[in-house]
């Protein structure tokens, strides 16, 4: 073998641990493969005391760290696949899986991005501790506006249909009627739904009962289903656009109307003014009276066929009257005249009129106690008519007519004036 200054020469040979490596005085590494006998068995008497006393700390040395970098590493492995869970999460009906090292369901959906509030149902609940396998459903809160049956709620539901919100609500809706279809979808935002379920409506029309279910939405809509027509002027005992409750009875009142007018008269006044050239009790119409006339408008109703009483609902005036004027004599009135007073004038008086002051006959042409025409009324000084003097003027003037011509003006009854 060349000496240590010499270039190192490699030889396949090996101690316990491999080749030995050397360092010769060059400074160039070479591994000791060729030392003479005597030098080897030297060198190697002395070198195995010192490497079997030397061996054992020194691979400790060489091989604990090792170990405890491969124990760290192997425990964390292990801990880190253990803590990785596999879980199947399902947000509204979208079901996906995913990998976490979430300890519970509420950092799982806090770690997803998932938020849910009071309304929002999440199973199973958000502290329960997760492990692989587990499954975790979230379901969003929907607001309803829910009319049931006339009467409105505000209701929140975490079904998707609208058949699915009516079990979950408990809303019996056989036969009932919806303002959406059951398999129509509900959205975040929430819908309004309008149910009326099926009710027992009796009708009491024109002396008959008909009973009959309906989910109608007003008590006029179940009269119309119960086959009653209603004229314009029938009422019903409830209101017609009330809602109809289950076991309600309803009856309709048959009304009929219609109008009147009628004409009446509207009385006059009387103004009298005071005469002193009329003799006292004499009464003079210068004006005769006319009455007015006013049309009055009558409102009739028969209530299930029964007349009620009219009822007036409006007058207009045709015409206007016209007021009388009266002349009242103030002169008094001669009592006598010369050779009749002896004669029995009440007797003359009820055979001619029966006594009445007014009384006037069939033709029109005579009046008053004694049955005066007007012309021999006016000749006597009377003014007027006869009939509308008084009592005492009306036998004056009869006085005077017979002192001038006896008991001829009245044929029949002059026989009278002598008992």
């Amino acid at each position: 073998m060349e000496s240590d200054r010499g270039s190192a020469r490699f030889c396949p040979r090996s101690g316990p641990f491999g080749p030995v490596e050397r360092v010769g005085v060059s400074g160039k590494r070479r591994l000791e493969t060729g030392a003479s006998p005597e030098r080897r068995g030297g060198r190697r008497a002395r070198g195995r005391g010192t490497r079997a006393a030397k061996r054992p700390d020194s691979v400790v040395r060489r091989l604990l760290p090792q170990a405890l970098v491969v124990a760290f590493l192997a425990g964390g492995t292990t801990s880190f696949v253990a803590q990785d869970r596999a879980i199947r999460l399902d947000v509204d009906g979208r079901p996906r899986a995913l990998h976490t090292f979430a300890d519970d369901v509420d950092a799982l959906l806090a770690e997803e991005g998932v938020r849910v509030g009071e309304h929002d149902l999440v199973a199973p609940a958000p502290d329960t501790p997760l492990a692989g396998g587990d499954a975790i459903a979230v379901r969003y809160g929907r607001p309803v506006r829910l009319t049931l049956d006339g009467r409105r709620h505000q209701v929140w539901t975490t079904a998707q249909t609208v058949d699915g919100a009516l079990r979950e609500l408990g809303v019996r809706a056989e036969g009932a009627y919806l303002s959406a279809s059951r398999s129509q979808s509900i959205g975040r935002a929430g819908l309004a739904l309008d149910v009326r379920t099926e009710r027992a409506v009796t009708v009491m029309a024109d002396g008959r009962a008909r009973t009959l279910r309906t989910n109608a939405a007003t008590v006029g809509e179940a009269v119309a289903e119960a086959g009653i027509t209603l004229g314009p002027d029938d009422t019903l005992s409830a209101p017609a656009d009330s809602f109809p409750r289950d076991g309600q009875t309803v009856t309709v009142t048959r009304v009929t109307g219609g109008q009147e007018v009628r004409e009446e008269e509207i009385p006059f006044r009387t103004e009298r003014t005071y005469d002193p050239t009329l003799l006292k009790g004499t009464e003079v119409v210068t004006r005769p009276g006319r009455p007015g006339l006013r049309r009055i408008t009558y409102l009739l109703r028969t209530v299930d066929g029964v007349r009620q009483e009219p009822r007036r609902a409006g007058t207009e005036v045709v015409r206007r009257p016209r007021r009388q004027v009266v002349k009242v004599g103030t002169k008094a009135a001669p009592r006598s005249v010369a050779g009749t007073d002896a004669l029995d004038w009440h007797g003359l008086a009820a055979c001619e009129s029966g006594g009445d002051p007014h009384a006037v006959d069939s033709s029109g042409t005579y009046g008053g106690l004694y049955q005066f025409d007007a012309r021999t009324w006016h000749s006597l000084g009377g003014t007027g008519l006869p009939q509308d003097a008084s009592e005492s003027e009306q036998t004056y003037r009869a006085k005077k007519l017979y002192a001038r011509r006896g008991e001829s003006p009245w044929p029949h009854c002059g026989e009278r004036l002598h008992g």
